[in-house]
């Protein structure tokens, strides 16, 4: 029996041989339908990797005081648009100061500006880098790393040291790259700060750099930064996650009082916590997997057609090799197995080739969009079951009915 099989696929092998353009075409068109699937899973899974391992670094247990719009509907049916009044600098700290729920870390911080031009020695960098105002919670609170350093301590925010920590594009490619950055001295809008931490590697989120940034202490940030309505971002960290719940809820009371809410009045500021960021980010990528599953079955269901017609076509053309072996004493079996392995080849043959072209493309746009690829194994095993369930669909019924061809109305076949 094994030898039987061990031949089928010899000949199923030979066969595609002696029609090589058109088993050729046929793997590219599978081959298309699968590279659809696999480029669009790619990217959804670099998506995926990149916005969760953004925003999970913050940890589970994080969460932001945040000023967000709401839509109301007034009585007359229109819509009427609500902004939430930003956060200042004395709510902020008002809040800091009265949020006393154990086991907590609080953290203010503020983008000063998103085009500082920064100076070292002679030489001076694009109006491009981001000066954040933070205190010493804020890298422990959004989780990041120190790498060379380190980090802004209680003496430093206290005492309005000029001190700063660089992001890690400074060293790699910037203006430090050629020297060691701890020490030196940078100048930003006149003011010269000492360079005492370099921030971990985080990469760019949709274009924007996450490492052309410096940090700087709040107050000394305020100083230089003037500006009107600046909004502040309050974040506050717990050390045990089963209290995230009610430290939350003690954070609405505080907030709320600081705003001072009537008991009626809507919240008028949003808490956004770091593990429905995570979870949105899921549904997200959700959809766009189902998306992606339904432009590469439209496409596959025509693959498997063209696959079931090139066969029925296989079948006719080799009636008289059928009725041959037949006649010399195969069994129906062994018939319909030799076309149906040979189905099963020319489907993963385009699978295999979708695969590889798939990833490929899926790897340039994820390149180009500044995602982090990730080698997408179940977009990979989504495309094998896939081709072989193609296979197995479209091979059944030419085997089928080449398996039940009269042996001698098929020599008689001209």
């Amino acid at each position: 029996m094994k030898g039987v099989y061990i031949e089928n696929i010899k000949i199923a092998f030979g066969s595609i041989r002696t029609q090589l353009l058109r088993t050729t075409l046929t793997v590219f068109i599978i081959a298309i339908g699968i590279m659809a699937l696999v480029s669009i899973l790619t990217v959804v899974s670099a998506l995926d990797n990149t916005m969760t391992s953004n925003f999970a670094s913050m940890g589970s247990n994080t969460f932001n005081i945040n000023q967000y719009e709401t839509t109301t509907r007034n009585r007359g049916g229109g819509e009427v648009e609500k902004i939430n009044p930003i956060i200042s600098y004395p709510q902020a700290k008002a809040y800091k100061d009265k949020y006393n729920y154990p086991l907590t870390h609080t953290s203010l911080s503020f983008t000063a500006t998103s085009a500082a031009e920064v100076k070292f020695e002679n030489e001076k960098s694009d109006p491009e880098i981001s000066v954040l105002g933070v205190d010493e919670f804020f890298t422990t609170n959004s989780g990041i790393e120190i790498t060379e350093g380190r980090n802004l301590n209680a003496f430093d925010i206290n005492n309005n040291t000029y001190s700063c920590l660089v992001g890690s594009d400074f060293v790699t490619k910037g203006l430090l790259k050629d020297v060691n950055p701890i020490d030196k001295i940078l100048t930003i809008r006149g003011a010269k700060f000492k360079v005492i931490g370099v921030l971990k590697e985080q990469g760019s989120t949709f274009g924007n750099s996450q490492d052309l940034r410096v940090l700087i202490p709040i107050q000394v940030a305020r100083s230089i930064f003037s500006a009107p309505n600046i909004n502040y971002t309050v974040s506050t960290m717990v050390d045990d996650k089963g209290m995230l719940d009610k430290a939350i809820d003690h954070a609405v009371l505080t907030m709320r009082q600081i705003r001072k809410l009537n008991p009626v009045e809507d919240n008028n500021f949003g808490i956004s916590r770091s593990d429905d960021l995570v979870q949105r980010i899921a549904e997200m990528t959700g959809v766009l997997s189902a998306s992606a599953w339904v432009i590469g079955i439209i496409t596959i269901l025509g693959s498997s057609i063209a696959l079931m017609n090139i066969m029925i076509v296989s079948v006719t053309e080799r009636t008289r090799e059928i009725g041959v072996r037949k006649s010399l004493g195969a069994k129906k079996s062994t018939i319909a197995w030799q076309f149906f392995v040979e189905t099963l080849i020319i489907g993963q043959l385009g699978g295999l080739l979708g695969i590889i072209l798939g990833i490929t493309i899926g790897y340039f746009i994820s390149l180009g969009l500044d995602f982090e690829f990730v080698i997408p194994w179940s977009a990979m095993i989504a495309a094998f079951v896939t081709t072989f369930i193609v296979a197995i669909v479209s091979g059944s019924y030419p085997a089928m009915k080449a398996s039940k061809l009269d042996p001698i109305e098929a020599l008689r076949y001209e």
